[in-house]
Parts: structure tokens; C-alpha cells; sequence
């Protein structure tokens, strides 16, 4: 029978309400982020430092190795480039992401095929293209992430989305440290980097639902008249160079963190991981604050808010010559965690909100460059310094770095931060 005849008077048929494409888009989105944050965290920070150290690392291999992810941001010049001329950025996308997923889990397989004495440079060797292959990847999906969502919801989802990551990212990171505590050297890695083979590859798949975007490609057909862009911005390159001065300072030290704390003090995985998660958590909660204000202030003026947070945080080490360990590191942890929650959100939206939409790929490869050769030779450096200091009396190594680099922070902050950044 005809179902209009047969429907009750006055009440109307409910419809099912379907998701909009671009509510979907956005749920794929944070799904991958779930698989790639797993594995993410078991394979940087504390744990790669722990790994590094298992290998037989010195602290200058440690520094080389942190600081090359960002020296192979460089290759986005490249990159934003080529992408231009891609019919589809998804399955580039996917295959250069997938093979950075493979490479740098394959790590693992370094105490297994190569003899002892090749452990750090075999290593060194996947890392690197592991991570040359990410440099594609990344760009891609960076690019493909600032067109997936709608500049009205930006702000909120990726305030969402790093708050869930970032939850998820410590209750790894924490579980990660009893693993290693629990099963000390080789079995404790092993253990995590099975769990590490298991999310890479679902991470891979997740990619592959990833819609492919509409691309608005740059009005310039030519490789110098667009690399050109960027340079010709003073604001923009004004910016990014302090920008790069700052990350070169913070990365004397930051990045050096795990090796000082499980290296010369001697701390055990599960309390470096209590304290990573809780930077995380203040990281997160940082991450509501900052976009509220965001909502009232521009992005360069709150990063020049974040900076004394994050040179405050360096400082705060110096207090270990007259207080308790643990409270000195929870603290400064907390403090890092603050700041560099505003200042990696408010630069990404500077990144994708302040420059032109058909010339950001070129924009933010110019920026990933600039602040990665800086970021490079920060943990390099400050790894070489730890070695010419070994001699000094113990408390140079443990917390004099901090206190001298964080009062170069300050000084950079007052002198030029707040003539650069300012609202123009």
C-alpha cells in the first residue's frame, strides 16, 4: 500500500539528516591522526633518545639525529614546486607519507640485520630517507589539510583535534615508559616497535580515504618568478627569520632534554614519561587559551606572547642548584608546555591564515626551510657543546645550558621580538 496513504495526519515523516562532505572530510582527518600519533610517540622524544643510546650513540650522533628532520625541509622549495604541476596531491600524498611510515619503522630492524659496531650509522642511513620522503609527505598533506578546513571552523578543529592527539599522545607515551622500565634494553624496544609496525601501517590506510581537494595552483608557471613570492614579503620574511633565530636558540637545549635527564641525572623511563605527559596536558589546555585569544588578537602578537613563557621554562632549571629535582623539571615541563602549545598553533595559522591561498605552498616551504636549517643546527650544536663541557663541573651540563640559552631567549625576545612581531 502507498505509504503517503497510509501516514498518520499531523505527523510528518523524520529524514535522516546525512553528514555534509566537508564534516566527513574532517572526520577521516582526525581518524588518521589516532594511528600516526601511536606511532609517532614511540618513536620520538625519549624513546628515540633511549633507542639512540641502546645503539651506542654519543651525544653529537644524538643531536645530528634530532636536528636532521628539520634540515630536510629544505627539499619543500622543491616540493611546492613540483606540486603544481600534480593532476592529484592525494596519491602523492599517500605514497611519500607511506613511505616515510615503512622507513623510519624499519628502524627497529637495525639490531637484527646490520653487525653492532654499524648500528648508529645504519640507523642514521633509514632515518634520513625515511624522513626525506616525509618531506614530501608532509608538505602534501599540509597543503591538502589548509583546503580540507573551512578557515570559519579552522581554529576550533585543530584546537580540538590537539587537544584528543595530544590525550591520546601521553597515555602512549606513559605506557611506552613502563614498557621500556619494565623490559630494560633490547626486548623493551622490541615491544614497542611491534606496536609501532601496527599503527604505521593503519596509518597508510587511513591516508588513503583522505578526499582529493581541489588544488588553486599559483599564478606563476615558473619555478623562480614563484620562489620569488615569498622573499618579496617583507612582513612575511621579516617574521620568519626571527622565527628561525628563536628555534635556533630553543634547540641548543630542548631537543636535548631526554639525554640530559636519562643520561647524566640518571632518571628511569616512567617518570621522564610523567613528565612529558605533563607538558602534554598543559600543552592541551594551553591550546583553548591561545584560541581564544587568537579570537581577539592577531596570531604574531600572541607569538610574541608565547616567547617569555618558553625562554621562562629554560630558565626555570636553574632553581635544580637549590631544590628538589622532580618539582624543578614537573615545573619547567609545564612552563615548555605552555608556550610551545601558543607558539607551534599560532605559527601554523600564521603559516596557513596570513599568506595568500594560491602562493602558500610556496610561502610555507620557504618558512619550513628557513626555520629548519635553524632547527637543524641547534640540537647539532648544542650536542657538540655537551661534548666540549664534558670536563666541566657537572652542573654546567645538567642546568648551566638551560640558564644561559633561556637568558639569550629573553634578550632576543625584548630586542627584536617585539619590534618584528608586532601589528602592523
Amino acid at each position: 500500500m502507498n505509504i503517503m496513504r497510509n501516514r498518520l495526519p499531523g505527523i510528518r515523516p523524520k529524514r535522516v539528516r546525512k553528514a555534509s562532505v566537508h564534516r566527513n572530510n574532517l572526520r577521516v582527518a582526525t581518524f588518521e591522526g589516532i594511528p600516526s600519533t601511536i606511532f609517532q610517540v614511540l618513536l620520538q622524544g625519549q624513546f628515540l633518545t633511549g633507542f639512540l643510546l641502546y645503539l651506542g650513540a654519543s651525544s653529537s650522533q644524538i643531536g645530528f639525529v634530532l636536528a636532521l628532520t628539520t634540515l630536510v625541509n629544505v627539499a619543500q622549495i622543491g616540493v611546492a614546486f613540483l606540486i603544481q604541476k600534480l593532476p592529484s596531491r592525494k596519491w602523492a600524498m599517500v605514497t611519500f607519507i607511506g613511505l616515510h611510515r615503512v622507513l623510519w619503522a624499519a628502524t627497529g630492524l637495525v639490531p637484527f640485520v646490520f653487525p653492532k659496531e654499524h648500528w648508529v650509522a645504519a640507523f642514521i642511513v633509514m632515518y634520513t630517507v625515511a624522513f626525506i620522503a616525509n618531506t614530501a609527505g608532509g608538505m602534501l598533506w599540509t597543503s591538502v589539510i589548509s583546503d580540507l578546513v573551512p578557515a570559519r571552523v579552522r581554529g576550533r578543529y585543530f584546537g580540538i583535534r590537539n587537544t584528543f592527539l595530544n590525550a591520546l599522545g601521553s597515555l602512549v607515551m606513559y605506557g611506552g615508559g613502563i614498557v621500556l622500565d619494565r623490559y630494560p634494553g633490547g626486548h623493551g624496544f622490541l615491544i614497542l616497535y611491534i606496536v609501532v609496525w601496527i599503527f604505521s601501517v593503519s596509518n597508510v590506510i587511513v591516508f588513503c580515504f583522505y578526499p582529493d581537494v581541489p588544488f588553486e595552483k599559483s599564478e606563476e608557471k615558473e619555478f623562480l618568478p614563484m620562489f620569488k613570492k615569498p622573499l618579496h614579503d617583507k612582513l612575511f620574511m621579516k617574521s620568519t627569520l626571527f622565527l628561525a633565530a628563536w628555534l635556533l636558540l630553543q634547540n641548543l637545549t630542548v631537543p636535548l632534554y631526554s639525554y640530559v635527564m636519562l643520561q647524566l641525572m640518571h632518571i628511569n623511563y616512567q617518570t621522564l614519561s610523567l613528565l612529558n605527559v605533563s607538558q602534554t596536558i598543559f600543552m592541551m589546555a594551553s591550546f583553548y587559551v591561545w584560541g581564544n585569544l587568537n579570537a581577539r588578537y592577531s596570531n604574531k602578537r600572541l607569538l610574541l606572547w608565547t616567547l617569555p613563557i618558553i625562554a621562562l621554562s629554560s630558565l626555570m632549571w636553574g632553581m635544580l642548584s637549590v631544590l628538589p629535582v622532580l618539582p624543578v623539571l614537573f615545573a619547567a615541563h609545564i612552563m615548555f608546555g605552555l608556550g610551545v602549545g601558543g607558539f607551534n598553533q599560532l605559527a601554523f595559522n600564521f603559516i596557513i591564515g596570513d599568506t595568500p591561498k594560491k602562493e602558500r605552498p610556496m610561502y610555507m616551504a620557504m618558512y619550513a626551510a628557513l626555520t629548519g636549517l635553524a632547527a637543524f643546527f641547534g640540537p647539532l650544536i648544542g650536542g657538540k657543546i655537551y661534548e666540549w663541557i664534558i670536563r666541566w663541573p657537572e652542573w654546567t651540563q645538567i642546568y648551566g645550558m638551560q640558564v644561559v640559552v633561556g637568558l639569550l631567549m629573553i634578550a632576543l625576545a625584548l630586542l627584536l621580538g617585539r619590534r618584528i612581531l608586532r601589528d602592523e
